[in-house]
């Protein structure tokens, strides 16, 4: 059978049908129109960009990381990018999963990943940088960090070095080495990274405040990007492309303008052979600067830079590129066919769905599953928020292979593990029921979409919604399933995911008196003005209730037992409700557990107990709302686990090594296997009630 995004088709019949609309696609689409990049031709206007989930293993791109990227080539985007960051010398480590281009060690590795990419007619280039001040001083070989000039930089913590010109040297042979290592593993190209590392810590009067030929003027914060490139550029030849990450505006109104950044590339497009420039906004110095400028989540709006670098393309000759939270085809579309960028970036799109392009030149551009930008992938370096496959490629394929025979599936439960399972089932040719005892599909993900900024999780449930539809899928809402119900369809498995109901215990009693974040976010008006709201997990889900009584109107304050708030989530979300939730003059406590409520004149009053002292603390409030995650809502389950063919027991081996659970009945012999998925089995993640779905449907 041949290889397609869904059901079967002949071989020849995939072939005239890819070519004939492959042909229409392209005359009529300007992403699929091919560009050329000095000797490269590009087959499209869409790439992926250098970001940094490299899987790691000693600092090199392994089996994991090569086939991460190898999917994305599979998708038919024109070019990926690999290595985010990656460290040209030994004082450039920031004590993460990052690559390391500083030896000779690595030239088999990236041989193998590029040999892996071009196969599949793609290009593939990587980042080299050198954080400068940026680097961790604690990490690795534990050396100074080096900067233009001796300050603290606010993220990595480091106080850097005045770099002296003996190092200066050193480096840019460094940058030059890392070039050639490239070029000998096969890859089209480099680009370096002028924003916030190294060479823009040089560029910026903001960090380099030298009065030597390496500061002072533009032409002398300049000189040390134009060596770099220099020396890169005698190293590799004129047959190898070289560009930089180039920020066009600093974004604050006290480090480098529009005006400097154009003055500057006016200067690299004289002096050097650099061949693009790959535009980003901004600084990165602190975490509020990344998750604003340079990796921008959903809190932010589509394509917040797209403006300033189609102003900036204006002003230069070289080719531009950009990626900043463009994870739609029609903004894409826009930015290529009103001359805004030459290559567009969707980066994160690529980790949502590898298969952008193909599903665009097939006409199925309504089945690209979503970025919704939640910066998960940041997080997890590299797993999708929804997409189970992503960063586990090597093990977990992107579509979902036919299975042997086809079953009857039964799955219980319309929450994200629920269309999951049925999705997955679906794609995988059986005949699938899915029971919803709501009105709407989506459980807590529709409660999750009603808290302000994080609206765009609901695109994790459209897309299901929309593709079982596709699928063929029975779609029952409204019906509270039971035994009854279920063995009316005479199925062959049975997937229970049937979520969590609200866990709001407090230890002393009370519990009757408190609300859940359930109740907060879907009856607003209930709740009164003094709000305490309990965090007992570090996930989203009391933050986000917080965040949007407070922006309601309501005063706020949030407790959480850990040691800082949102411990259990990426930071760039964190950093957003910390800043909103200050925006709003909302009281934030650590350290802090709910021990009691009870009833105080017409309001409340919490007890809580200090998790370091044992300090009893007393708050007064008119609602006191407490999430402690979710208690299995299972009882279906237990009902029925004892007549199923496997007891209900899903064994960890099997579903480890993606192979079929044992006591799986044989189709149509009677008798089911039942599965427990998602909040049902623990309370957890989207992520993690995805995954649970994909992996374990995949071998059904």
């Amino acid at each position: 059978m041949a290889e397609t995004l869904h059901g079967p088709r002949t071989e020849p019949e995939m072939n005239i049908q890819t070519q004939q609309d492959k042909a229409q696609s392209r005359t009529r689409d300007p992403l699929l129109s091919e560009f050329r990049l000095k000797h490269l031709v590009m087959r499209n206007r869409i790439i992926s960009t250098s970001h940094a989930a490299t899987a790691g293993g000693g600092g090199y791109p392994r089996e994991q990381y090569q086939a991460y990227h190898e999917e994305k080539a599979k998708g038919g985007l024109a070019m990926t990018m690999i290595g985010g960051s990656s460290q040209v010398s030994p004082d450039s480590n920031w004590g993460g999963n990052q690559m390391d281009v500083s030896h000779d060690d690595v030239i088999p590795y990236l041989q193998q990943m590029s040999e892996r990419v071009h196969r599949h007619g793609a290009h593939i280039m990587c980042q080299i940088s050198h954080l400068g001040r940026r680097a961790d001083a604690t990490a690795s070989q534990w050396l100074p960090a080096q900067g233009p000039s001796r300050m603290r930089e606010m993220r990595h913590r480091a106080v850097s070095h005045e770099i002296e010109e003996a190092d200066i040297f050193r480096i840019i042979r460094d940058y030059a080495a890392a070039a050639r290592r490239l070029k000998e593993g096969g890859f089209d190209g480099c680009e370096t990274l002028a924003g916030g590392h190294l060479i823009g810590q040089f560029l910026s009067p903001l960090t380099n405040h030298r009065s030597d030929r390496w500061g002072g003027s533009v032409q002398n914060r300049t000189r040390f990007a134009i060596a770099v490139h220099d020396a890169i550029r005698a190293e590799v030849g004129d047959d190898f492309v070289v560009g930089m990450r180039y920020v066009v505006d600093e974004g604050d109104g006290t480090g480098l303008s529009f005006e400097d950044c154009v003055e500057i590339a006016g200067i690299l497009q004289r002096e050097t052979t650099i061949d693009f420039f790959n535009c980003i906004f901004g600084k990165m110095d602190t975490g509020l600067a990344l998750v604003e400028h340079n990796m921008p989540n959903m809190a932010r709006p589509m394509a917040p830079f797209l403006r300033q670098v189609g102003q900036f393309k204006a002003e230069v000759k070289l080719p531009v590129f950009h990626a900043a939270r463009i994870p739609d085809l029609e903004t894409a579309r826009y930015a290529i066919s009103e001359g805004l960028l030459d290559l567009v970036g969707m980066t994160r799109a690529h980790i949502a769905d590898p298969y952008i392009v193909r599903k665009l030149e097939r006409g199925e551009a309504d089945r690209i599953r979503p970025c919704i930008g939640s910066s998960h992938c940041l997080y997890r370096l590299g797993n999708c928020i929804h997409n189970a496959s992503s960063n586990r490629e090597f093990k977990l394929p992107h579509i979902v292979p036919p299975a042997p025979a086809t079953k009857k599936a039964v799955v219980v439960g319309g929450g994200p593990a629920g269309l999951e399972a049925a999705r997955v089932l679906a794609e995988r040719g059986h005949d699938v029921v899915l029971f919803e005892a709501g009105a709407r599909l989506g459980g807590q993900i529709r409660l999750a979409a009603l808290a302000g900024w994080r609206r765009d999780l609901i695109a994790i449930v459209d897309w299901r919604e929309a593709e079982l539809e596709t699928l063929g899928v029975s779609v029952r809402t409204n019906v509270f399933a039971g035994a009854e119900e279920i063995a009316a369809e005479a199925p062959d498995v049975v997937i229970m995911a049937t979520g969590g109901l609200p866990d709001t215990t407090v230890p002393e009693g009370g519990e009757e008196l408190v609300k859940s974040t359930w109740d907060a976010l879907s009856e607003p008006q209930s709740v009164g003005r003094r709000v305490l709201v309990v965090d007992g997990t570090g996930r989203h889900q009391a933050p986000s209730t917080a965040l949007a009584l407070a922006e309601a109107g309501r005063d706020v304050h949030l407790v959480t037992v850990d040691e800082f708030m949102a411990a259990e989530m990426e930071y760039q979300s964190r950093i957003t409700y910390r800043k909103k939730l200050a925006q709003h003059h909302a009281r934030v406590d650590i350290d802090l557990e709910i021990l009691k409520v009870e009833r105080e004149g017409n309001g409340l009053k919490a007890t809580l107990g200090h998790m370091l002292t044992g300090e009893r603390i007393e708050i007064l409030a008119d609602d006191v709302i407490v999430d402690c995650g979710s208690v299995p809502f299972d009882e279906l389950y237990r009902e029925m686990r004892g007549a199923a063919a496997n007891g209900g027991t899903t064994h960890l081996d099997e579903l480890l090594a993606l192979q079929p659970q044992p006591g799986t009945p044989v189709p149509s012999t009677g008798g089911y296997a039942m599965h427990q998925i998602g909040d049902a089995t623990a309370s957890r993640s989207i992520h993690a009630a995805i995954y649970d779905a994909f992996r374990l449907c995949l071998a059904i």
